[in-house]
């Protein structure tokens, strides 16, 4: 397995989204939000170059965002990248969540913990417009191991 997929930290997609909300709420101020993110970002593993193609790219980001799976054992392993700081690091929030997950978790984990997480409503729309662009392509690799 290539070192840029992400290993995740906690043992559950649940207990993953719990700890990045209470991660999240030390800070009172949204840009202190964002900034904390931006620092999630710095922290993705490396993205192979040769990995940003058209086949990892996802459409319907306003940034350049590339997402790669693994399955293994039963678990789908998520890598990513994004030329753009916020977008790197709700990658990796993301993968944080989805990351090293059975098919059917990441499928029965709701999408609707980033609205909870405030999120979504602070967000420009094109930034969330891509966030659930992420989500759909996060979904649909789950959907096709699964279905597999």
């Amino acid at each position: 397995m290539s070192s840029a997929f992400f290993q995740p930290t906690e043992p559950t997609a649940a207990e993953a989204i719990a700890a990045i909300a209470d991660e999240l709420s030390f800070f009172e101020d949204w840009m202190d939000r964002y900034r904390q993110i931006i620092d999630w970002g710095r922290t993705l593993p490396p993205f192979p170059e040769a990995w940003k193609d058209k086949a990892h790219k996802v459409e319907g980001c306003q940034s350049q965002v590339w997402l790669a799976a693994e399955e293994r054992d039963g678990r789908i392993f998520l890598a990513g990248a994004s030329d753009a700081a916020i977008v790197s690091g709700l990658i990796a929030l993301l993968l944080r969540v989805y990351s090293g997950r059975s098919p059917r978790e990441i499928l029965g984990t709701d999408p609707g913990f980033l609205k909870d997480l405030g999120l979504i409503g602070n967000l420009s729309g094109t930034r969330a417009n891509g966030v659930v662009a992420m989500i759909g392509r996060i979904r649909e690799i789950a959907a096709r191991a699964a279905a597999a």
